[in-house]
């Protein structure tokens, strides 16, 4: 086909979009169901009506085709785990019993089943439902939900491409099931899995279905030779089924690299690349392979995950250039639009000035129609919007809300010994013993306590005038003198103050930094019903006034045990914010890591001795490419350093990392130079611990014994037996007891019980050590 009629045959399209509905209906519903509220045929309604009213926005925005399967209840990966039959042993009798409660009880676990492990997708803050498989692993296809959510678009009339997660990709993403003998890799099932997808792949055809998509993310990392032959008998087999649906495969969130040329060759109909600035790598090396001929090419260029208006002329040049190089050439946003809020539409307290910059999942729609139309029509068709995009830009980089002048100069000046302690951890430990005077096996929480329903009550109240500032503080400082009294009646050593006054560890902060937005309706989903509001990092950062100190002193006043005082990382301030892309990442992180620094020093100086700077997204941020790490890394932990190194050699440091895989980072974590690290290790059964083992890590830990992720209440018992796998690869004497995470999720009385249950294993495991 000639670059004409590839221009000519251009249409918009989509991978998936938001689930959870302009006022969140879905969570509603779901967690309306669990409670009781209502039954399993109100919470189907719900999700009809919810995928009927996305379709219909797309179509009626001009998307050609609109994804199917992309819809679920709480993970796509949970859900491609049912469809392919691999429920784990302890789930089947669950599953059996009720579908929709099995998949819950696999999700969230019961207070009998534990639940699958969770961790991030990729370098996202989405996070999902781990597989577990083992050599026993015995796939049985089950399309049910992807052939009636496909029948739905049609009957609307709609073209419908059914999205599900690629075999390789799955098989990569999962794990092996807890007493599988170590070594076992699940990508060797991928002869058994393959049957199960071309099962469904014919359900699929039967049921309308002219494409289908197979996401393979997992190409874009670093794959050895093993695995790129995987990648190439799975799509030859694929390729080869009789009378199936042409096949897309798509990638996203960087470059393809050497798997390109492995699926540029296989017998598929076509391939989605992304082709936004992380994956502009993409663009050369598909030259280099000669294009995709007698193939359709899904272009994403507009970034899916970001929320800065798209650059039209830019992309529409990239667009041009991809003509040519493949028989049909589409577009689409770089990945799924779940990774961005709704509307921006919706947001009326963002200065008409800002939200001109700002493009959500409806206005990237519009953003992929306008270039499909421009490609296929001319731009002369798109002339208007081409004009307004180029407004948009300008107001942006022009304007002065970007660029704060005290600030670059103090980045400016950084030297290295700000990012140093004054004294190596080896000397900081014994001071800390002696000013601290805490036990063997001393327990603590993350940080947060249950965000009740009166707390964001009081919040509401106060947003709408029902109460004054007074009042609303007066229900704070009841909260915080409710969570310090049970903290130190259950007998927990280092306190937190629960964070009441918090909406969010990102956007509270981010709501008293200069250079910060934060929106109203802005929810994207993290996991299940777990959905947050990232702020958004739009100029130059600095910190007015103190952020914290107030209610840490407060709940310091209250009690004669240390209270920790509480903030969230420079980079996880990153990575939870949709961030600016005018500068490079370590320079905005600098920027943030100074804000912090005052905020520890004021801490200290208004008397806390423990401080705990969490990093959770240390890890999730890390590049997906090994060449990209060494760089991020660098300044990852140099703003960690920057934001800590201030402090006296008696004041304890800590941070948090929780759901990811740390094998990877464990010199990173090192090089934090914190005192004390807390990680997710209860789903994972202390794997952290082993891996902090392995790399010699000389530092205090806790990895966790209380997953906060499930509502199930671990008993003394289970906790014990962790913190003594603990011990077998961390010594007593650097060795902490807590949670996986913070508690503002959990219920009141779940979190009672399995406090008290965690000092009581630590009082046990105490006891069992030599009396030395």
């Amino acid at each position: 086909m000639t670059s004409k009629s590839a221009a000519a045959a251009a249409r918009a399209t989509v991978y998936g979009y938001p689930r959870q509905g302009p006022d969140r209906e879905l969570k509603k519903a779901i967690e309306g169901y669990w409670k009781g509220r209502t039954d399993a045929d109100a919470l189907r309604a719900t999700a009809a009506d919810l995928r009927r009213s996305n379709w219909r926005q797309l179509a009626g925005a001009g998307i050609h085709e609109v994804p199917t399967g992309d819809f679920s209840y709480y993970d796509h990966v949970l859900d491609t785990t049912v469809m392919v039959g691999a429920i784990p042993a302890r789930h089947r009798a669950a599953v059996d019993a009720d579908a929709l409660d099995g998949y819950f009880a696999m999700a969230r676990g019961t207070q009998d089943l534990a639940p699958l492990e969770m961790t991030k997708w990729f370098d996202t803050n989405y996070h999902y439902l781990v597989p577990e498989l083992g050599p026993d692993t015995v796939f049985a296809a089950d399309s049910g939900k992807q052939v009636a959510e496909l029948k739905e678009a049609l009957a609307l009339g709609l073209t419908a491409r059914p999205v599900l997660v690629g075999p390789v990709t799955y098989l990569l993403l999962a794990k092996p099931a807890p007493g599988v003998a170590a070594g076992f890799e699940p990508l060797t099932l991928l002869d058994r899995l393959l049957p199960v997808y071309a099962e469904v792949l014919a359900d699929l055809r039967a049921a309308g279905a002219e494409w289908v998509q197979l996401d393979e993310p997992a190409l874009v990392q670093d794959r050895t030779p093993a695995e790129l032959n995987a990648a190439e008998r799975a799509y030859r087999d694929l390729g080869a089924l009789p009378d199936r649906p042409k096949l897309l495969v798509a990638s996203y969130f960087d470059r393809l690299g050497e798997a390109l040329p492995v699926l540029a060759k296989a017998p598929v109909e076509g391939l989605a690349l992304d082709f936004t600035e992380s994956a502009a790598a993409n663009l050369d090396a598909l030259a280099a392979v000669g294009g995709l001929p007698g193939k359709r090419l899904v272009a994403g260029v507009v970034n899916g995950r970001n929320i800065w208006v798209n650059d039209l002329a830019k992309s529409l040049s990239t667009l041009g250039t991809l003509l040519g190089l493949a028989d049909r050439v589409d577009v689409a946003a770089s990945c799924s639009l779940l990774h961005v809020p709704l509307d921006a539409a919706a947001e009326r307290d963002i200065q008409p000035q800002i939200l001109r910059w700002l493009a959500f999942a409806k206005q990237k729609t519009a953003e992929i129609v306008a270039l499909a139309k421009g490609l296929a029509q001319g731009t002369d068709t798109i002339a208007a919007v081409l004009s307004a995009n180029r407004a948009d830009l300008a107001s942006r980089e022009n304007s002065p809300i970007t660029r704060d002048p005290a600030v670059r100069a103090r980045t400016a000046a950084i030297t290295d010994a700000d990012g140093r302690r004054s004294q190596p951890y080896t000397e900081r430990t014994t001071a800390q013993r002696a000013h601290l005077g805490l036990p063997l096996l001393p327990t603590t929480t993350i940080g947060s306590f249950p965000q009740t329903g009166e707390l964001r009550t009081a919040r509401a109240d106060l947003r709408t005038g029902r109460i004054d500032r007074a009042g609303y503080e007066e229900r704070i400082r009841a909260e915080i003198q409710e969570v310090v009294s049970f903290q130190e009646k259950a007998g927990i050593d280092v306190l937190v103050h629960g964070e009441p006054e918090r909406n969010d560890m990102v956007q509270y902060f981010a709501e008293q930094l200069t250079g910060y937005i934060a929106t109203q309706h802005g929810w994207v989903q993290s996991y299940g019903t777990r959905y947050v509001r990232p702020p958004i990092l739009a100029g130059d950062i600095s910190r007015p006034e103190p952020m914290t100190v107030r209610w840490t002193t407060y709940a310091q006043s209250l009690t004669g045990r240390p209270v920790k005082g509480m903030l969230t990382g420079p980079v996880t301030m990153l990575a939870w914010s949709f961030v600016r892309d005018d500068q490079p990442l370590g320079d905005t992180a600098r920027q943030v890591a100074l804000a912090l620094r005052d905020e520890v020093d004021d801490l200290e100086a208004a008397g806390t001795s423990v401080i705990q700077v969490d990093e959770p997204a240390l890890r999730e941020t890390l590049p997906l490419r090994a060449a990209d790490r060494p760089d991020y890394l660098a300044w990852a932990t140099e703003s960690f350093r920057l934001t800590t190194a201030g402090v006296r050699p008696e004041t304890q440091i800590h941070t948090h990392m929780c759901y990811a895989e740390f094998g990877d980072i464990v010199q990173a974590i090192d090089d934090l130079d914190a005192d004390v690290i807390s990680l997710e290790a209860a789903r994972s059964h202390m794997q952290v611990a082993c891996e902090l083992a392995a790399h010699g890590y000389p530092r205090e830990a806790g990895p966790g014994v209380y997953d906060i992720h499930s509502p199930r209440v671990p008993s003394a018992a289970e906790a014990a037996d962790l913190l003594r796998t603990g011990l077998k690869a961390i010594p007593a004497e650097r060795l902490w007891v807590n949670p996986d995470c913070g508690l503002k999720t959990r219920a009141w009385p779940e979190t009672r019980a399995s406090l008290e249950n965690l000092v009581s294993a630590a009082r046990t495991v105490r006891e069992e050590l030599p009396a030395s």
